[in-house]
Order: C-alpha cells, then structure tokens, then sequence
C-alpha cells in the first residue's frame, strides 16, 4: 500500500481516536455485552444484538485508523525548505478576483479535509491550483461555472 500524506496535526487527532478507541470505547462496549448477556436469552436480545454490532464497528474502525497511522507519511511543511511555496501542509490566504472575498485554506490529506474548517484535499482542483505557486501569485481553478482565479496574498506553514 502506497504511502498517504498526512500533516502533523491530522496525525495527532487519528492517535487520540486510537487511543479512545481502545481505552473508552471498546472496554464500554464489552460491558454492554456482559450487562446484555446477563439478561438471560441471547436469540431474543435487542441490547445483546446492538452491542454485539456496535463492537464490530470499534473494532472495524480501530484497524482503519492503525492501517491509515502506519501507510502515514507525516509532512511538516515547517521543516521542509520551501522558500515561501504553497505545499502540502501549508495554510494559503487569497482573494477572490472577481468577487473580492479574501478565503483561507489549509492544504490537507483526504481523511483531513474538510472544507467546514477551511481544509482543502491535496488531490483537490483548488489545492492542485496552489501547490507550488507563491504569494503574489494568480491560481488559475477550473470551477464548475469556468476558470476562476484567486491572487495569492499570503503563505504561513503552520
């Protein structure tokens, strides 16, 4: 399996779902088999049935996120030399040519983003505009209504 960027902080929010995962969540639900177990007849147990599911997705979700924390290449743009290049990682701060609206993204791996949180996909139309452009820059995006364009106004790595 091929290795997924991942940002240092994306990194740290999958270790803490990890942890409680195992230390919150799946010793709670093994309580809430026991409690249903005790109840008497499992072929007509509601809770037993619910528990028993609910534990399949913990542990389901447990070997997601350690296969997504070990295909993990965490990029800290801080310490790459970019010289002032939107890369991944870095948080991009442009205005909108036509509108004027001054918008801030994060450039981000795909468990990452989202675009509630100012989070753009890599892979992304927006982020492939931006990599590798500095401040100062015009990002040429083909959007669903055309070609929109966004001037670069500030770089930071985060």
């Amino acid at each position: 399996m091929s290795k997924v960027p991942l940002t240092v902080a994306g990194a740290e929010k999958l270790r803490e779902e990890l942890h409680r995962l195992k230390t919150v969540d799946r010793p709670a639900v093994i309580a809430a088999i026991a409690e249903a177990r005790s109840h008497g007849d499992l072929s007509e147990n509601a809770e037993y049935d619910a528990a028993k599911e609910r534990q399949g997705f913990i542990e389901g979700r447990i070997q997601e996120v350690e296969g997504k924390l070990s295909n993990a290449q965490i990029i800290d743009p801080r310490l790459l030399d970019v010289d002032g290049r939107c890369v991944f990682g870095s948080t991009v701060e442009m205005e909108d040519q036509d509108s004027g609206e001054v918008v801030t993204y994060q450039i981000v791996g795909e468990d990452e983003a989202d675009i509630k949180e100012g989070k753009i996909y890599v892979g992304s139309p927006m982020a492939r505009a931006l990599i590798g452009k500095y401040a100062g820059d015009i990002a040429q995006v083909q959007a669903p209504g055309g070609i929109r364009e966004f001037e670069i106004l500030d770089v930071r790595y985060e």
